[in-house]
């Protein structure tokens, strides 16, 4: 019998394509990118933590048995993503798909971020897409070839959400950017798709975003006309469609995967509203420093 949480494509939907995925040394990135390598996909992985990369490098091939090449970039600086670029192509002779999912957030009321808070968010979600997309686009319209783009936004890039306002201007602008290039850069045989997931609880993110404390009260499974969070291996097939050439006529489009989230109650973080005040000093202090 055939699960949700069970692999959708047959093997070898991927091979020969070399996948290039943006924050992919841990969560989600980390779960398509061993999903695409079980296809046959050559898999590139980029982040600023050299130690968590390779780390994620080694146990992908030795899950999979694919090839896997992690290269250490900051996505706000153009020069060290165009040089990923060159990496993937020389390693595996092309590039051919390109996930932006590398991402950053905050949970706070906006009035006490800093101008630095926004930055830090607007300039990894933002700017970090934009530089990866600019440069794997220009390297294939100058080389004749075909690619694939698939972003990573969230239901809030569309209603806006409260208490994560950086994240929704920078997921807007992503969304923006999908739309736009999906018309722009089509007769270059180059597609642009994004993904729209709801909760998918990863170690790291979700536990500095949603602590104990506050979970208890604010269950997100609560939120969802299917009563649970998703599953990564879902998120992960829903990718592998996309970037897959099954999907060649889907151009522009941006998939939601939510559990009917969003329909129930857009923007899942504005419901934070009942956080009392030292509640909200219990997150800072979580995150190490005030923002």
């Amino acid at each position: 019998m055939v699960k949700y949480t069970d692999g959708m494509l047959k093997e070898d939907a991927l091979k020969g394509k070399s996948i290039l995925i943006t924050g992919g040394g841990t969560g989600l990135g980390k779960s398509m990118g061993k999903y695409f390598l079980q296809l046959g996909a050559n898999l590139i992985i980029s982040s600023r933590k050299k130690e968590v990369l390779e780390r994620t490098a080694e146990e992908l091939r030795s899950e999979t048995g694919g090839e896997v090449l992690p290269v250490v970039c900051d996505v706000r600086n153009f020069d060290q993503v165009s040089s990923v670029i060159s990496s993937a192509e020389d390693a595996f002779g092309a590039l051919n798909v390109v996930i932006n999912n590398a991402a950053g957030n905050f949970i706070s009321p906006t009035e006490r971020l800093s101008n630095r808070a926004f930055d830090a968010i607007v300039d990894i979600v933002l700017k970090g897409t934009y530089n990866t997309t600019l440069a794997a686009g220009k390297s294939w319209i100058g080389k004749k070839q075909k690619g694939v783009f698939l972003n990573i936004v969230t239901t809030y890039a569309w209603t806006g959400s409260g208490y994560v306002v950086p994240s929704a201007c920078a997921k807007a602008g992503v969304l923006a950017l999908t739309r736009s290039l999906a018309v722009e850069w089509a007769e270059y045989g180059i597609r642009s798709n994004a993904i729209a997931p709801g909760p998918f609880p990863t170690e790291g993110a979700w536990s500095r975003l949603m602590p104990k404390e506050i979970a208890d009260d604010l269950d997100p499974a609560k939120r969802i006309p299917l009563g649970r969070v998703g599953e990564h291996q879902e998120l992960a097939n829903l990718a592998a469609f996309l970037i897959s050439d099954f999907s060649s006529y889907i151009n522009g489009e941006v998939v939601t995967i939510d559990g009917g989230e969003w329909l129930k109650g857009a923007g899942q973080f504005s419901g934070f509203d009942v956080i009392p005040d030292h509640m909200w000093d219990l997150l800072e202090m979580a995150r190490g420093k005030k923002k």
